[in-house]
């Protein structure tokens, strides 16, 4: 990745949504010039997807959690279980004193205590730690 490559991620990052031509003239390219160097980002992988940042708590989802989950056996063949959840937003094996690290969203605490039950239904799950989140100062884009 060049200079130019690096700058128009970091645009679309900003706002995926804005004209070839738009996010051309911001790094000095034409319109067919940016399409072509996204187009070949996506395909090397760099951009996966495209998507819409919306916002949680006017869809229902104000509640945010990450759980620890604890198990009594190795987690890394249990993305499907955990992918079953549709509360789930992420889900990530780790190291250190628990197995996976959740990123649940849900409309109430009601809710989240009954991820917490179907987190318990997955084999091998032995505990987890849930840490609500209050209020979030910022998310940021990865930097570049």
């Amino acid at each position: 990745m060049d200079d130019i490559d690096r700058a128009l991620v970091l645009r679309l990052q900003q706002d995926a949504g804005q004209s070839y031509a738009v996010l051309g003239a911001a790094v000095g390219l034409s319109a067919g010039a940016a399409h072509e160097r996204v187009r070949k980002l996506r395909e090397r992988g760099v951009i996966r997807r495209t998507t819409v940042d919306v916002d949680p708590a006017a869809v229902g989802s104000g509640v945010l959690a990450y759980v620890m989950v604890d198990s009594t056996a190795w987690m890394g063949d249990s993305r499907v279980a955990f992918e079953e959840i549709p509360e789930i937003q992420e889900a990530h094996v780790i190291a250190g004193s628990a197995s996976v690290l959740v990123k649940v969203r849900t409309a109430t605490t009601a809710q989240l205590q009954d991820v917490l039950r179907r987190l318990y239904a997955i084999d091998g799950v032995s505990g987890t730690q849930a840490t609500v989140v209050l209020d979030t100062f910022f998310e940021r884009p990865l930097p570049l």
